[in-house]
């Protein structure tokens, strides 16, 4: 008889490992409390075309990604790009691209400019993320990048990606997300991945091979109470049903997972308990014109809005959305934060203005349509020594598991790397995964 196991949330992690252990001979289901599978890959429409609520790219390294859209035969879908980037820093647009555009950097001087490129390079090639959990990203970059460098790059970025948490991130984070980038980079130049018609297509294609593979997908299904007899999950209600039998895999938010184990198991509660997340809008704008011509523009700014402006249409065709060129404005925030309460109006009314701070010949009436997407989960809050409060995969309750975003840490935020943490939970439950390539992605280091 085949082993079960029911996956709770619908998103890629989930997906990704209903997958995998529908290879390894389960019988899978997957729970959904939405009316759509997919999460943060969810898009919408515009101009004949499909855009993602978030944005996403993909990297050259991200060899877990490539092996899933091969298995999917969506390979021929896949596109590889040169990208550009920038940094706006005192009212100025500054190209930051190779090492002749850091050396026109003119708010860092030329030692700054050397201290910059060495301490990044140690970051992105060198260091270990283990030796650097204790100390902050700031205070290790004011001793090692200098004061100027600090607050002229590295301070106005982190303030605006972490607000209240900037000075408690550590360095560990950077190490991560730093060896992303730089990994991604060949002789200075990076080219970045995205698929034809949006993550529309992967979703399409990973939900048509679930289904051929009898995976049951079963959305609109809240979890409402777990069913738990001496220490062991044996079922669990949904607003449609009760399921019981086999494994269970939450992929949910911690702070999700929690509310569920509460009065259950009071060690496992406060464990996840520790866990908080940040939020995070994308306003999208549809546009006649472009902004520029740079795909993600890094806002170093002290009181800006948002912290990046990625022109999507500067990466991929604007022809291929109708002539429309698209860009965001992201940001991310934390739930004590103003922006959190804020209506989609509200924060509208903050950020297109300050787009013509930056670029002086934008024209609101440029603007066709304005499109706001919020999540309160889109990366977890990590400070000093975050791993001690990254929970095991394996729960203190028999055949309850867990995965999800916690388990990226210290990576970045990737559809790659939710599928690497997908790998490594099936294989702690005992699953093979040989058959799964593994890059260089820090994910699911954490937890077995």
């Amino acid at each position: 008889m085949n082993k079960q196991l029911t996956i709770v949330g619908g998103g890629i992690t989930g997906l990704a490992s209903a997958y995998i252990a529908a290879r390894n001979g389960y019988k899978v289901r997957v729970l959904e409390a939405s009316p759509h599978f997919g999460g943060l890959l969810n898009t919408f429409p515009i101009g004949g075309n499909r855009l993602e609520y978030f944005y996403h790219h993909f990297f050259t390294h991200d060899v877990e990604l490539n092996w899933l859209i091969k298995e999917l035969g969506i390979d021929n879908k896949l596109v590889y790009k040169k990208t550009t980037m920038g940094v706006f820093r005192d009212g100025t647009v500054y190209p930051f691209n190779s090492p002749s555009d850091l050396l026109h950097f003119s708010p860092l001087t030329l030692l700054d400019k050397g201290r910059f490129a060495a301490t990044s390079l140690y970051l992105g090639k060198l260091a270990r993320w283990e030796d650097y959990e204790s100390i902050s990203c700031l205070e290790w970059l004011y001793r090692y990048a200098g004061v100027n460098t600090t607050n002229s790059l590295w301070k106005p970025l982190l303030d605006i990606k972490f607000g209240p948490y900037a000075n408690d991130v550590p360095l560990a984070w950077l190490i991560g997300r730093l060896r992303q980038r730089m990994n991604s980079r060949n002789r200075g130049e990076e080219k970045l991945g995205y698929l034809q018609g949006s993550l529309d297509t992967l979703l399409n294609a990973l939900m048509e091979k679930l289904k051929c593979l009898s995976v049951e997908l079963i959305n609109h299904s809240v979890v409402t109470n777990l069913q738990v007899s001496e220490g062991k999950l044996v079922g669990l209600q949904t607003s449609k049903a009760t399921y019981s039998g086999g494994d269970y895999l939450f992929t949910i938010p911690t702070n999700y997972a929690k509310e569920l184990v509460k009065g259950i198991d009071s060690h496992l509660y406060q464990q996840l308990d520790k866990i908080e997340y940040f939020g995070a809008v994308c306003v999208i704008l549809d546009l006649k014109k472009p902004l520029s011509q740079t795909y993600w523009l890094n806002v170093a700014d002290s009181g800006s809005p948002f912290g990046g402006i990625i022109e999507h249409t500067n990466f991929i065709p604007s022809q291929d959305y109708n002539n429309k060129y698209i860009a965001y404005l992201s940001r991310y925030y934390s739930h004590q934060e103003s922006i959190s309460s804020q209506s989609n109006e509200e924060i509208i009314a903050t950020m297109v203005p300050y787009v013509k701070k930056i670029y002086k010949t934008f024209n609101p009436e440029n603007i066709n349509d304005i499109h706001v997407f919020r999540t309160k989960t889109a990366a977890t809050v990590c400070d000093l020594n975050f791993s001690r409060n990254v929970h095991s995969f394996k729960s203190s309750i028999q055949n309850m598991w867990i995965a999800n975003m916690v388990h990226i840490y210290p990576d970045e935020r990737s559809v790659n790397n939710a599928i690497r943490v997908s790998a490594e939970a099936c294989r702690v439950m005992g699953m093979q995964t040989s058959f799964i390539p593994a890059g260089n992605s820090l994910s699911g280091k954490i937890g077995g």
